[in-house]
């Protein structure tokens, strides 16, 4: 079993890689959004924590949470953002594990924007999606009708350049066509070694 980690800011094209990882290699894909959102549904106990913490004020007459009301609460206090991530991310980490480790796939690949070295013990190596500035730019206005204002707001949010280099130890250049893609990936998975 091989598990990789893979990171890259937003408009990276992380879905165009996990989506060739799944069609042509087979990889099982385990999103940390996603297993945050579902932590985050009623009855789960990542929803009863963040509702204990913090209140009730965002959650909809029908108990679930409204995701636009939470995101405005956390985005103007930094300490219930600082609360809710002490929550969510240790079980989503503990989730992961549980995940692979009870996974039968020969190739795991782990996507999360969010990567650091506390969760070196989860993949074998980190890959980083690279995608030029303009690019992500331009991919961000075309697929999510996004500003050049608002995905720039965005992208200084997140990790720069260097320090997503400095944390992976496999780099994909995502700024060309599907094939050209396809064939870095191609080589990065034969290649087994890791960076030193």
């Amino acid at each position: 079993m091989r598990v990789i980690g893979l990171t890259g800011g937003v408009g990276a094209g992380k879905s165009r890689i996990l989506d060739i990882l799944q069609t042509e290699y087979g990889a099982e894909i385990i999103v940390a959004d996603q297993v945050a959102h579902e932590l985050m549904e009623p009855g789960h106990e990542g929803y009863e924590m963040v509702v204990r913490a913090l209140g009730n004020s965002f959650l909809k007459p029908d108990g679930t949470i409204d995701r636009p009301l939470l995101s405005a609460l956390i985005f103007h206090d930094q300490n219930a953002l600082e609360t809710m991530n002490g929550i969510i991310h240790p079980m989503v980490w503990k989730t992961i594990k549980d995940k692979i480790s009870s996974s039968q796939a020969d190739l795991i690949v782990v996507e999360s924007a969010i990567m650091g070295r506390e969760q070196d013990d989860i993949y074998d190596e980190m890959w980083y999606v690279y995608t030029s500035e303009e690019n992500r730019i331009r991919r961000l206005k075309e697929n999510r009708g996004y500003s050049r204002e608002r995905s720039l707001s965005i992208m200084k949010n997140q990790l720069s350049d260097e320090e997503f280099r400095e944390l992976a130890d496999r780099v994909i250049d995502n700024n060309g066509t599907v094939e050209e893609v396809k064939a870095g990936l191609e080589a990065l998975l034969k290649d087994k070694g890791r960076k030193t």
